[in-house]
């Protein structure tokens, strides 16, 4: 079996700094669904403890979605499997999904202007991650 082109330390860094993102995306799901909303009332507000109490499924489901599919298409990356490039797929529609959610519900609106920038460069990041994961595919890094 051929073992395909070997990764360059850049493959690597990038793979595992996507890994680390992801993870944070993780904890930051599991924060969000395992805390109760009106623990956010202090440092976020009524609105936003509110809008936290009234989160459809569909959108948790989605933010699940995108963080685990994620981090699954990082591991992918480190074992250098081209699986991963679908998986950055399901995750970006994933962020798709919940970002949706965060604009009809009102969320950009009560939340500070980090949140709403971080909200593009998850966006980014998860773009990124196909473009990556197509290329290191089509150079035989990915197999």
């Amino acid at each position: 079996m051929s073992e395909g082109v070997k990764p360059t330390t850049g493959f690597w860094i990038i793979s595992v700094l996507a890994l680390l993102w992801n993870l944070m995306g993780v904890a930051n799901y599991l924060g969000s669904t395992m805390i109760e909303p009106a623990t956010f009332l202090e440092t976020q507000g009524q609105a936003f403890v509110d809008l936290l109490s009234s989160k459809p499924a569909w959108a948790t489901a989605a933010f699940a979605i995108a963080v685990f599919s994620g981090v699954l298409g990082c591991l992918g990356l480190l074992l250098r499997k081209s699986w991963s490039r679908i998986l950055f797929i399901i995750s970006l529609l994933g962020v798709i999904v919940h970002t949706a959610w965060g604009f009809m519900s009102g969320l950009f609106k009560i939340v500070g202007t980090f949140d709403q920038v971080l909200a593009g460069i998850i966006f980014l990041a998860a773009i990124f991650l196909i473009w990556f994961s197509s290329r290191m595919i089509s150079q035989g890094v990915l197999r």
